[in-house]
């Protein structure tokens, strides 16, 4: 079992395997699911992954972003709609791209 399988389960059963796997632990009701996983896996040996956006350079899509947004506010003061427009909508699918990309290592 790893990180994502292990979240992927409902807070129930991660209580139930916390009462089977570290039944010392006292106040199990009270915790969160995040914290459930995080003390499961540190009990299970099973290491947390790290966000690490793959095939993507997050700092180039970034910078792009920026470059973007000037264009975009140069072409919204001269009054050129068309050109706000195409620049607003590559910021917002560059930034679909950011998230997308980061959803996909949690």
């Amino acid at each position: 079992m790893d990180w994502h399988e292990l979240h992927k389960h409902k807070v129930t059963d991660l209580r139930e395997m916390m009462k089977t796997h570290l039944p010392d632990v006292t106040g199990v009701i009270g915790l969160k699911k995040d914290e459930l996983v995080e003390l499961l896996a540190a009990k299970l040996g099973i290491e947390k992954p790290h966000k690490v956006v793959v095939g993507l350079d997050k700092t180039a899509v970034k910078g792009r972003i920026r470059e973007l947004k000037a264009r975009r506010d140069e072409a919204a003061s001269a009054g050129e709609d068309v050109q706000r427009n195409r620049h607003r909508r590559e910021i917002h699918r560059l930034k679909r791209r950011l998230r997308k990309a980061a959803n996909l290592t949690h």
